[in-house]
């Protein structure tokens, strides 16, 4: 049986992930700190390494190059909490066999583990699974859309959503340039491909790139390409992403994080319809359908000097504002019990609903994350689940306690649902004081526990006992 290992400081990652691996069959030990599980990686042979890139006490590159040193058939998977190119080209340069953004998703964990694996085994059909990105490419940056995936997503009923899929299935049919507008998480992405399965262009490639996690030295390689010898490490001639997706949709996500001199280059593609490689002679004809999109409007981005005016009124021929999940209350349920069906396919559950206290919470909650957020918040709740209903104990604490910290700031200020209403006693007005610290802290670190106790000085059990108090005493 392969032997996995993960090492992260945070207890809740490595009790999860240790239980799903568990449940597909490995073998799985885990460890809180760098330097005793490389004390555990001279004792004891893994397969597989789970690795955070940042811990306590070092930190993930450090971990990687000392496995590789002991053990060099050790296949190494970095977490991080950032995702940034610099740091993949980074560690997978170093030997790691890939990296993996937090929050993790039980689906992409299980993939990556099982090619992992078949590399240690020597049993790949496909040596060079990252062989693309020892050329400095972001491979999550940068990726082809499955046409089938769309099948992952649901028309929501509100009206909203029906005015927006109304828009979608007008602009589809036309050649038009499309801006599409929404907050991080409201699906920008699966709208562009609906566009693009809807268009005359639906059996040619669609690309989407995200424009925010391209450095300025790497965007113009990876949006247009480059020859031999244009820069350091430039061992080949490549393929832009624009030749990649001629004839079809290129997707431009977050397009304002794009450097302003890259901007030049694509406003030069745009009206003339050719592109060069880096360090190129040779001017390329293409056919490409553009959409973009952006959280935020891109004539203010313009005005304020981090977008070409030019380039906007270019992309400004159709737009499209995705509501955020808030504004469509309607549509709530039925998106978690889509994403509840996902979970039971992709971790084999048969869960068949939500607890009532489990629905009411969702309709109270304001979804800061959208649709993303509650992918990834029902995912781990099926994780947690055992029985045929999810139970509130299987969602996030900053979920259920969300809406008693959004009280307690006018409970603390002297405000009042009612007139009629006693003020609080100095202890009750104490103990709102302390957990709306602990809310913010936690918010701060990313709802991270062990960075919390950290930050607030005490320790993760103490944490945990208030967190579990203010439950009881929400709940009583």
């Amino acid at each position: 049986m392969e032997r996995i290992l993960i090492i992260d400081d945070d207890v809740d990652i490595c009790t999860l992930l240790s239980r799903f691996l568990t449940r597909h069959g490995f073998e799985v030990d885990h460890i809180f700190s760098g330097k005793k599980a490389l004390e555990m990686l001279k004792v004891q042979k893994y397969n597989l390494v789970f690795c955070d890139f940042r811990l306590g006490d070092s930190d993930g590159r450090t971990i990687l190059l000392q496995i590789k040193e002991q053990t060099p058939d050790t296949q190494v998977i970095i977490i991080t909490g950032y995702s940034d190119v610099t740091l993949a080209v980074e560690v997978i340069k170093a030997g790691a066999f890939d990296y993996i953004t937090k929050p993790l998703l039980p689906d992409e964990i299980l993939l990556l583990t099982r090619r992992a694996l078949e590399i240690a085994s020597g049993n790949s059909k496909d040596p060079v699974v990252n062989g693309s990105a020892h050329e400095g490419k972001n491979h999550k940056a940068v990726r082809k859309a499955d046409t089938q995936e769309i099948s992952r997503f649901i028309e929501g009923d509100s009206r909203e959503s029906k005015e927006l899929y109304r828009q979608v299935d007008i602009v589809a049919p036309t050649s038009f340039s499309v801006i599409i507008y929404g907050e991080s998480g409201t699906g920008k992405e699966s709208i562009a491909l609906r566009i693009h399965n809807n268009s005359n262009r639906a059996s040619k490639p669609f690309v989407a790139v995200d424009c925010g996690s391209l450095t300025r030295d790497l965007a113009g390689s990876e949006l247009f390409g480059h020859e031999k010898g244009a820069f350091t490490g430039a061992v080949g001639s490549k393929a832009g992403q624009f030749e990649l997706a001629n004839g079809g949709t290129i997707f431009l996500d977050e397009i304002t994080n794009l450097p302003y001199d890259v901007q030049v280059t694509l406003l030069r593609a745009v009206q003339e319809r050719k592109i060069r490689r880096l360090g190129g002679s040779k001017e390329t004809p293409i056919d490409v359908r553009i959409i973009v999109a952006s959280n935020e409007r891109l004539s203010e981005s313009a005005s304020r000097g981090v977008f070409r005016e030019d380039l906007f009124h270019r992309f400004n021929e159709f737009s499209i504002s995705i509501p955020p999940l808030r504004e469509r209350h309607n549509d709530i349920l039925t998106f978690a019990h889509h994403f509840l069906r996902l979970a039971n396919r992709d971790l084999n559950r048969s869960i068949r609903g939500f607890d009532m206290e489990v629905e009411k919470v969702f309709l109270r909650y304001s979804w800061p994350g959208n649709l993303r957020e509650m992918h990834n918040v029902v995912k781990r709740a099926a994780l947690l689940t055992e029985g045929s209903h999810v139970q509130l104990s299987a969602l996030p604490q900053e979920i259920v306690y969300a809406e008693k910290f959004s009280f307690s700031r006018a409970e603390l200020s002297g405000g009042s649902s009612s007139d009629s209403q006693p003020r609080q006693n100095l202890r009750d007005a104490a103990l709102e004081a302390e957990y709306e610290m602990i809310m913010q802290t936690l918010r701060q670190v990313n709802f991270n526990k062990s960075k919390a106790a950290q930050m607030l000085n005490i320790d993760r059990k103490t944490l945990y006992n208030k967190l579990q108090h203010f439950e009881k005493k929400d709940t009583a």
